[in-house]
C-alpha cells in the first residue's frame, strides 16, 4: 500500500466496501468467505459504542448460524421470549413467542445483542478470515470509471488515512455508510422521505422496575408509548416519544425529567442508565439501490422508527444477499446483469420497510384527540381480548413471519412476474425442516430433495455440476415430493421442478444459473 514520500499509496481491490457497520461488516465477512478481495474503510477508529439498534431476529441469527458465528452471538446475548403489551402501568397479556415460531425458524426468540457486539463480533469474524478494516480511511472522492454499467465500470476512490491521502481503485464499491452516504451524495442518488415532528429519548437503564423481564414490554397511556427491550438482569433500553410539553423551559429534554415521565405514566423506575440520548426520526429511501458499479446498503439505503426492530437486521440482510450475488459474478462467472437482481429483490422490501414503520410510528405517536382517546380510554379494554385473539385470527406464524424476516418474497422469474402460478416457496428463503439448514454452510448453489429418491437429486445436481441434498420428507408438508428445489447460496429457493432428470438439467434451474 505504500509509495514513495509524497505519492499516494494505491488499494486495488475487487470490492471496496465504505462504511464498518453492522452492514458493511456483514458484507465483508461474506465477501471474505466466498473468496472475493475486498477492502472495507471506515472513518472511524474503531467499532460503534452506542448501540441504537438492539433486536437480532431470527432471519439474522441463521445468517449468523450459516456463517458459523451463531454461538457467538449465544454466548453473549439476551433473550426476549414473549411480547407483553400494556396500558399505564398495568400488562394485560403475554404472547409467547416460542409458540409463534415453532415449526419456522430454529431461533424462536428475538436476540437482543446490540449494535456495538454485532460490530466486534464481525470485526472478529473478518480478522479470523484474514481480512481487517482500515479504520481511520474517510472517502473524500468516489469516481466511476468506465462505462456507466456492465462489465466494464469500475470505480476510484480518494481515501483520507492515518498517513495521508490513498487512492483505491475497484470493480465495485457498496456505500454501507449510514444515513449522510457520502457515497449515495457522491452518486446523486435521491434520499426522500419524511422527517417526523416527534422525537425519541433512548436510555440504556439498570435497576430497572415495574416492567416483565426477559420480555420486549410495549405501554401505552393517552400521552405517551414505551417500548422496553431486554438487555440482562433489571437492565432494559426504554424508548419513548417526547412531546414538546414534556421539554424544559430552554427546549432540553434531560434524563431526569424522563425519569419522572415513565414513573408517572407507566410506574418505571431505574437507578441508572449507562446512554441516555434524544434523536428526531426520519423515513427515507434511496431512489436507486445500484447504480453502476455502485450499491447501497444499510442506513445508507434507507433509514425509519425502530418500531419492530428491523432496521440492522435489513441492512444484514441487504449485505448477505448483495454479498453472495458479487461472488456469483466475481468468482462463479455470471454476467453482471446478476447484480441487477439486488435492487429487484431488496429495495421493495425496503420500500415496503419505511412505509409499514412509517404508519406504525404514526399510530402510536398521534397526538389528535382521537388519537389519545384510543390510547387512553379504547386500547385499556380492549387490548387483553385482541392479544388473545390476534394470534389465532392473524395467524401466529404469519406475525412471527413479519417480524422475524422470515417471509419475505423476492419474484425469480419472468413467468413469475406476469402472474402465472408459483410454487409457493419459491422466491422464499428455504423452510426449515429442522435438519436441512446445516449444509447452507458451505454457501453454494445447491439441488434439494425433500422425500425424493436420493439417486434423482443426485443425477440432476450432477447434470448442473451443483452440490446435492436428499433429506426426508418436509414435516410440514411445504417442500413438495415430487420436486426438486433450486436453493441459492444466500438460503432463497430460486426454482422448483419435476424430480425426473432431464438432459441439462430443468430449464428453470438453467435460466437462474445464468444469472
Amino acid at each position: 500500500m505504500s509509495g514513495a514520500a509524497g505519492t499516494p499509496a494505491t488499494i486495488s481491490t475487487d470490492v471496496l466496501v465504505v462504511g464498518a457497520g453492522p452492514s458493511g461488516l456483514m458484507l465483508a465477512v461474506c465477501l471474505a468467505k466466498l473468496g472475493v478481495d475486498v477492502v472495507i474503510v471506515d472513518g472511524k477508529e474503531g467499532p460503534t459504542r452506542e448501540s441504537r439498534a438492539l433486536a437480532v431476529q431470527a432471519r439474522s441469527m441463521e445468517l449468523y448460524d450459516q456463517l458459523g458465528l451463531v454461538d457467538r452471538v449465544l454466548a453473549e446475548r439476551s433473550s426476549a421470549t414473549a411480547v407483553v403489551p400494556g396500558a399505564g402501568s398495568r400488562p394485560f397479556g403475554r404472547v409467547e413467542l416460542r409458540g409463534l415460531g415453532e415449526g419456522v425458524s430454529p431461533f424462536m426468540e428475538i436476540t437482543v445483542f446490540e449494535q456495538s457486539r454485532n460490530e466486534r463480533m464481525l470485526v472478529a469474524a473478518l480478522g479470523d478470515l484474514g481480512r481487517d478494516v482500515r479504520w481511520g480511511h474517510r472517502l473524500e472522492r468516489l469516481e466511476v470509471l468506465g462505462a456507466t454499467s456492465g462489465a466494464g465500470a469500475s470505480v476510484m476512490a480518494t481515501l483520507t488515512g492515518p498517513d495521508g491521502n490513498v487512492t483505491a481503485q475497484a470493480r465495485y464499491c457498496v456505500g454501507a455508510d449510514g444515513s449522510h452516504s457520502p457515497v449515495r451524495e457522491s452518486l446523486g442518488i435521491p434520499f426522500e422521505g419524511v422527517t417526523n415532528e416527534a422525537s425519541f429519548y433512548v436510555a440504556d437503564a439498570s435497576g430497572v422496575t415495574g416492567l416483565v423481564e426477559g420480555a420486549v414490554n410495549i405501554r401505552v397511556t393517552a400521552e405517551h408509548f414505551l417500548l422496553a427491550f431486554p438487555m440482562g438482569p433489571a437492565r432494559m433500553r426504554l424508548l419513548g416519544v417526547v412531546r414538546d410539553r414534556d421539554r424544559d423551559a430552554d427546549g432540553e429534554l434531560r434524563e431526569a425529567s424522563v425519569r419522572a415521565l415513565v414513573r408517572r405514566e407507566f410506574g418505571v423506575e431505574y437507578t441508572d442508565s449507562g446512554w441516555f440520548a434524544t434523536y428526531r426520526l426520519h423515513h427515507r429511501l434511496a431512489a436507486r439501490f445500484r447504480d453502476g458499479p455502485c450499491f447501497l446498503v444499510g442506513d445508507a439505503a434507507h433509514i425509519h422508527s425502530p418500531v419492530g426492530a428491523q432496521g440492522m437486521n435489513t441492512g444484514l440482510q441487504e449485505a448477505h444477499n448483495l454479498a453472495c450475488a458479487l461472488a456469483d459474478v466475481l468468482v462463479g462467472g455470471m454476467p453482471d446483469t446478476r447484480l441487477d437482481r439486488y435492487q429487484a429483490e431488496r429495495r421493495p422490501v425496503g420500500e415496503t420497510l419505511v412505509a409499514t414503520t412509517d404508519r406504525a410510528f404514526g399510530v402510536v405517536t398521534a397526538d389528535s384527540a382521537l388519537a389519545r382517546f384510543i390510547r387512553g380510554r379504547v386500547v385499556p379494554v380492549i387490548g387483553p381480548l385482541a392479544i388473545r385473539l390476534l394470534p389465532r385470527v392473524v395467524g401466529g406464524r404469519r406475525v412471527f413471519g413479519y417480524l422475524s424476516q422470515t417471509r419475505i418474497h423476492y419474484r425469480m422469474s419472468r413467468r413469475e412476474s406476469a402472474g402465472r402460478r408459483r410454487d409457493p416457496v419459491v422466491g422464499r428463503r428455504l423452510p426449515w425442516t429442522g435438519a436441512n439448514f446445516d449444509v447452507l454452510r458451505s454457501m453454494t448453489w445447491q439441488v434439494h430433495g425433500y422425500g425424493v429418491f436420493e439417486p434423482e437429486v443426485q443425477a440432476i445436481a450432477e447434470s448442473l455440476g451443483l452440490e446435492a441434498h436428499a433429506f426426508p420428507p418436509d414435516p410440514h408438508r411445504r417442500l413438495q415430493p415430487g420436486l426438486v428445489y433450486l436453493v441459492r447460496p444466500d438460503g432463497f429457493v430460486a426454482a422448483a421442478a419435476s424430480a425426473r432428470a432431464v438432459p441439462g438439467g430443468p430449464p428453470a434451474f438453467r435460466e437462474q444459473l445464468a444469472g
